[in-house]
């Protein structure tokens, strides 16, 4: 029921129409619509020709991702800090962590239950509160910033899984972007908190946010997409945010 629910309230969020299809279980199948209208493509646009002006190659602001992403950890019981200037109109795409799906438009490969090694590489652990065998392995078609078609990979709940290829083929034929979408890893979930984050992921074995139960995320029954841009927020508390319980991150407080 919980997953019936879940995956009901992303379809909300994500403005989806119908009934998610649900396909045969397979231990592992491809989920693969029909050949992609033109609207559903990335189209190439032509280069404005150069005429050798002084601004003829400068990206547009929020295009290019700044060298220091992901490494400047905020500070101790900080309150009140502002988005840094390059990440404001960020609308950047980072590089794909898995191989290119193959085809032209919306494609999902979902391997049920995961691989082995896709665990090895996840936060889980035996404390979970799911297993292992529980967990599906997604991989999803998705537009990029900059409009072109990206791969990338989720964890979830094997209960939620055709619902959420639903939900992503939607966001797909609704040009909705995202920046990259991954699978947290041990290391990312250890590392000191620098409240940049943006990366669209569901299965993270950790407890709720200011709480020590286990998070929906913990289960795979959560997702985060674009969390930089849709932080959580309750109160003077955000997510991704600094270790302060009351503090409020740069996403949060745009300057």
């Amino acid at each position: 029921m919980r997953a019936a629910v879940v995956v009901v309230l992303l379809c909300l969020l994500a403005a989806c129409v119908g009934t998610p299809e649900q396909p045969s279980r397979q231990p592992d199948r491809t989920e693969q619509g029909s050949p992609t209208p033109e609207s559903e493509s990335p189209t190439d646009q032509p280069s404005p020709p150069d005429e050798g002006g002084p601004t003829a190659d400068v990206p547009e602001p929020g295009t290019v991702p700044p060298a220091w992403l992901g490494t400047r950890i905020l500070p101790e019981g900080a309150t009140g800090l502002s988005t840094p200037k390059a990440l404001r109109h960020r609308r950047f795409t980072l590089p794909d962590t898995v191989p290119m799906l193959p085809g032209r438009g919306f494609r999902a490969e979902v391997t049920d239950p995961a691989p082995a090694d896709v665990i090895a590489r996840s936060t889980w652990n035996e404390n979970c509160p799911v297993a292992a065998d529980e967990l599906a392995w997604l991989r999803l078609v998705f537009r990029g910033f900059d409009g072109e078609r990206h791969t990338g990979e989720l964890l979830v709940h094997s209960s939620a899984a055709d619902g959420l290829v639903q939900v992503f083929r939607d966001l797909w034929r609704a040009d909705f972007p995202m920046e990259r979408m991954s699978i947290t890893t041990r290391a990312e979930l250890d590392a000191a908190p620098t409240g940049d984050g943006n990366d669209t992921g569901a299965f993270t074995c950790r407890a709720v946010t200011g709480g020590s139960s286990f998070s929906e995320h913990a289960r795979g029954l959560a997702i985060d997409i674009n969390p930089f841009q849709n932080p959580y927020e309750k109160g003077r508390s955000c997510s991704p945010s600094s270790p302060a319980p009351t503090s409020t991150a740069r996403m949060c407080a745009p300057g």
